[in-house]
C-alpha cells in the first residue's frame, strides 16, 4: 500500500475547518499573527493532535515547533516538512496553515498505513512566516538556518512594544511542549507544501505545482522628514510636506521599477502619515517596499539604485532608507524537483513546473540540505486575503504528493 492511499480528505478538510475559528475573521478569513493568543490556541490544539497520535511535540529557541514521528534508526538525519501557522492581519485560511496540515496528514498516512521508515518525519511550524507582527518575516526558519541572530531577534518588538521574547513566553505559557536547547540543522530532505499564491494552476488546470525555486526578495523602510506648519497659512512654495515629497519619491521608484515584461514585483504595503490632523501640513511619512526578482542580477541593481532614487526625488524634505531584508534568489534541489513531478504523475495528476512569486521557509532550509516544494491550486490566485479559498480534493491531491515524497525519503 502506498502512503498516499490513506490520506484522508475529509480529516484533512476538517483539521483546516477547526484551525479556521482559532482568529476566525467574519468574512470568513483569519487574523492569527506570530505568538498572538491566536496562535497560542493553534499551537496548542495541533500538539494535541499529535499527543493523541503518539507523535514527540518538541520546540526549539525561537519558537518553531516540531511534530516528530519515530523512525526505526532514531538518529538517522529525519526528513522534514511543515510551513507556518501565523497568517495577515485580514489573511486567508490556508496560506501555510495548509502546510502544517499536509505534513501532519502526512504523519496519519504513514501511520494508518503501517508503514515503518527507517528515518524520522517531522513536520515544522515555522515561527512567524508573515513579519506582520514581528519584522523581518519568515524569521523563525532564518533563525533555525542561522541567517538571523537568535538574541536579535528575541529583542524585536511589535508597533504595540511588545518584544518578542517576552511574547514567546506568553504563548508557552498556554501552550507548553519541551524545549530544545540547540538548533539541529542535520537533515536528509525538506519539501513544503504550500497553495500557489497565484492564478497560474488554476488558469492551466493543473493539480501540482513542481516548485522549482523562489524568487529573491528585498524589502526596505523609508521615513520622509519635513516640516509641520498651519494647512491655512503656511504658503505652498515654503512648505516642507512630507507627504508631497513621499508621493514624489513612490512615484520615481515606480519608475525606476517599470518592467515591460512584468517580471519585476514592487510594492508599497505600509504608508503612514503624521500627524494625520486635517488642517496641519504632514511633518513625517513612513512607508515599506518590498521588491522582487528571480533574477539574482537585476535584483541587485535596480534595489542599490534604490537609495539614489529616493535622495533625488525627496526636496526640500530629507529621506532615510533602510535595507530591512535581502534575500537572494533560491533554486531547489533537482533530485527533489524530479522527485515531486514523478510522484504526482504516478498519482495522474497534472502537474507544471513553476518558481514560486512569495518567499516561504524553504528558502531558508534550502542552502543547509535538499529542499523543494509543492503547490496546490487556490481560487483566482488570491491569497493575503479573507476571500482565499481552495477544494478539498485539491489540498488532499497535495498531500497525496508529499507523503509518497516523505516516504520514500525516509527509507534511504
Amino acid at each position: 500500500m502506498r502512503a498516499s492511499e490513506r490520506v484522508n480528505e475529509r480529516r484533512l478538510w476538517q483539521r483546516h475547518v477547526d484551525m479556521a475559528k482559532l482568529g476566525g475573521l467574519p468574512r470568513g478569513g483569519v487574523n492569527r499573527q506570530a505568538l498572538s493568543p491566536e496562535d497560542a490556541a493553534a499551537r496548542r490544539l495541533l500538539a494535541e493532535w499529535a499527543a493523541a497520535r503518539g507523535f514527540d511535540v518538541y520546540g526549539d529557541p525561537i519558537g518553531n515547533l516540531y511534530v516528530r514521528r519515530a523512525g526505526t534508526e532514531a538518529d538517522a538525519p529525519p526528513v522534514l516538512t511543515g510551513s507556518h501557522m501565523d497568517s495577515q492581519p485580514t489573511g486567508g485560511k490556508y496560506d501555510g496553515m495548509y502546510g502544517v496540515l499536509a505534513g501532519f496528514e502526512a504523519l496519519e498516512a504513514l501511520e494508518d498505513a503501517g508503514i515503518r521508515t527507517r528515518r524520522p518525519v517531522a513536520v515544522i511550524a515555522w515561527m512567524n512566516e508573515e513579519g506582520s507582527r514581528f519584522q523581518p518575516g519568515a524569521m523563525g526558519s532564518a533563525v533555525w538556518g542561522g541567517d538571523y541572530a537568535l538574541s536579535a531577534m528575541l529583542d524585536v518588538t511589535d508597533r504595540a512594544g511588545v518584544r518578542l521574547g517576552d511574547a514567546l513566553k506568553d504563548t508557552l505559557s498556554v501552550a507548553p511542549c519541551r524545549i530544545v536547547p540547540d538548533f539541529d540543522r542535520r537533515f536528509h530532505a525538506y519539501i513544503e507544501a504550500h497553495i500557489e499564491q497565484g492564478p497560474r494552476l488554476e488558469a492551466d488546470r493543473r493539480t501540482i505545482g513542481v516548485v522549482t525555486g523562489i524568487q529573491g526578495s528585498q524589502r526596505y523602510t523609508v521615513d520622509i522628514s519635513g516640516e509641520e506648519a498651519h494647512a491655512g497659512t503656511t504658503p505652498l512654495r515654503v512648505r516642507k510636506d512630507a507627504l508631497r515629497s513621499a508621493i514624489a519619491v513612490v512615484d520615481a521608484l515606480q519608475r525606476h521599477m517599470n518592467d515591460p515584461a512584468d517580471v519585476v514585483r514592487f510594492t508599497v504595503g505600509r504608508f503612514e502619515c503624521r500627524p494625520g490632523s486635517p488642517n496641519t501640513v504632514p511633518g513625517h511619512v513612513h512607508f515599506t517596499v518590498d521588491f522582487r526578482h528571480p533574477d539574482a542580477t537585476v535584483l541587485a541593481r535596480l534595489g542599490d539604485g534604490i537609495e539614489r532614487v529616493v535622495a533625488a526625488s525627496v526636496a526640500p524634505c530629507t529621506a532615510k532608507v533602510v535595507r530591512i531584508t535581502d534575500v537572494a534568489p533560491t533554486v531547489f534541489d533537482a533530485r527533489i524537483v524530479d522527485l515531486v513531478r514523478a510522484k504526482s504523475e504516478a498519482l495522474g495528476l497534472p502537474n507544471m513546473d513553476m518558481p514560486s512569486g512569495a518567499g516561504h521557509d524553504a528558502m531558508h532550509v534550502a542552502p543547509h540540505g535538499p529542499a523543494g516544494m509543492i503547490f496546490v491550486p487556490c481560487e483566482r490566485g488570491i491569497s493575503h486575503n479573507e476571500a482565499e479559498a481552495a477544494t478539498p480534493a485539491d489540498l488532499a491531491a497535495g498531500a497525496r504528493v508529499l507523503v509518497d515524497c516523505l516516504a520514500e525519503l525516509a527509507n534511504e
